[in-house]
């Protein structure tokens, strides 16, 4: 990868450093595309149709808690581990996570891997549509056999907050809440994607768009123009901080950014607005 002065370059692959190391026996590549509901595209019929070829499918739909109707929060550490086994996926294997739009979900997976001990973990830069762009094949159909595996995780705790932690943080605020979200929904005046919900943010939170972390091409911007976005976002390394969105997805992207920007962790609101704003008795704000 050209240097970009990232801390942690190892989080990102190109899809040059990807081509060169595909079918590799230690490699797992990971389609885990999630559209959102207003989309309306299913995003294993996309992989289907094309993905990078010897690439897995996860729904983290599928791979979730299922005792709560939130959407796609952490499953607990054993169902975690058996979809990874289902994924072919051990404790050594090199993991990088993709998906169809270019930049929205695939941090998710990084920080889902991070979360439970997996620290060889990485996200294209550029997603499926950068791998096209630079003239690579795709494939169809199911995905291949996967190799008989066996993954213990390690959870961190600390990575993941919930609405508790959250309403703590309003009543005495020790970190800094970094939101996700476009602007418009951020500030209540665009509708959530989501039926029922509530419009506007959590008090005192600030607002970093995942797209902003971006270039044009769905690639991650240099370390020094992410450094300089995430702390006027209020994210310097001095306080701790928390990264929300809609439902704890392109929350991931703004955890990855600070880690390629070499700031401590940013742990994730997992419920985000999906709980947060699904709910009448948590206090928002608008503006």
């Amino acid at each position: 990868m050209e240097d970009r002065g990232y801390a942690n370059p190892e989080a990102l692959v190109t899809v040059e450093e990807l081509a060169a190391v595909l079918g590799a026996p230690d490699l797992a590549v990971i389609d885990i595309t999630k559209y959102l509901p207003n989309e309306d595209r299913d995003g294993f019929a996309e992989y289907r149709r094309a993905h990078i070829p010897g690439a897995r499918y996860l729904d983290i739909d599928a791979v979730a808690d299922r005792t709560t109707t939130l959407p796609h929060m952490l499953p607990p550490p054993a169902e975690f581990a058996a979809a990874m086994e289902a994924l072919g996926i051990a404790n050594a294997t090199r993991v990088v996570f993709y998906d169809q739009k270019g930049m929205s979900s695939a941090a998710r997976g990084w920080w889902m891997m991070r979360a439970f001990g997996h620290d060889r973990a990485a996200v294209l830069d550029g997603g499926l549509p950068a791998w096209i762009a630079a003239g690579h094949a795709t494939e169809a159909g199911d995905p291949p056999p996967a190799p008989a595996t066996v993954y213990a995780p390690a959870f961190r705790p600390w990575l993941v907050k919930d609405m508790r932690d959250v309403l703590g943080n309003v009543t005495e605020p020790h970190a800094v809440l970094v939101d996700a979200r476009p602007a418009a929904r951020f500030r209540g005046e665009a509708p959530e994607p989501r039926p029922g919900m509530r419009s506007g943010h959590v008090p005192g939170s600030t607002n970093l768009p995942h797209a902003a972390l971006l270039n044009a091409d769905a690639t991650f911007r240099p370390a020094a123009e992410l450094r300089a976005l995430l702390k006027e976002a209020g994210v310097d390394g001095t306080r701790p901080a928390i990264a929300a969105c809609g439902s704890g997805v392109t929350a991931c992207a703004i955890a990855l950014a600070a880690h390629l920007a070499g700031l401590p962790d940013v742990a994730v609101y997992d419920g985000s607005w999906a709980e947060w704003g699904g709910r009448g008795d948590t206090p928002v704000v608008t503006g």
